[in-house]
């Protein structure tokens, strides 16, 4: 399956309000085929409990003013270590990134394919472990996410 345009536009103004608000690592995941009742991933994270808070409140706002969408459910904001916006068919995950180490989703997700979310510039970098990843270094300010 292929994620719908829909969604894709989704992603992409939520990583774009993200990425705004300094978030790092952020990665689109296509788990259509391994979930069926979504389509993809949004995961990003943040160096303390404010910065994750302020990048999940933009996420909010840029959705609603883009799309007129609201997340049909909100689960840990008031921690502001790892936050889950549910969109219905796209999932956004705001993390610590001590939690986002710990947790590490692009792990357990890691057979679900790589969204390109069109962002030109972004604090995260590629691994330099992974062999799809062509630049074989951290510095160059590669994205996973815009390397698909």
């Amino acid at each position: 399956m292929t994620v719908p345009e829909t969604s894709m536009s989704y992603l992409r103004t939520a990583a774009r309000a993200a990425d705004e608000k300094q978030a790092e690592n952020l990665v689109a995941l296509d788990v259509s085929d391994a979930l069926g009742i979504v389509d993809s991933f949004l995961v990003a994270s943040a160096s303390n409990e404010r910065q994750v808070s302020a990048v999940v409140d933009a996420i909010e706002d840029a959705l609603i003013q883009e799309h007129d969408i609201r997340p049909i459910r909100r689960e840990g904001k008031g921690q502001g270590r790892w936050v889950l916006l549910d969109y219905g068919d796209v999932i956004v995950h705001v993390q610590h990134e001590e939690d986002r180490a710990f947790y590490a989703l692009e792990r357990l997700w890691n057979e679900s394919p790589v969204l390109n979310l069109g962002l030109e510039t972004t604090d995260s970098a590629a691994d330099p472990t992974d062999p799809a990843d062509s630049s074989g270094s951290e510095d160059d300010g590669a994205s996973a996410a815009t390397q698909a």
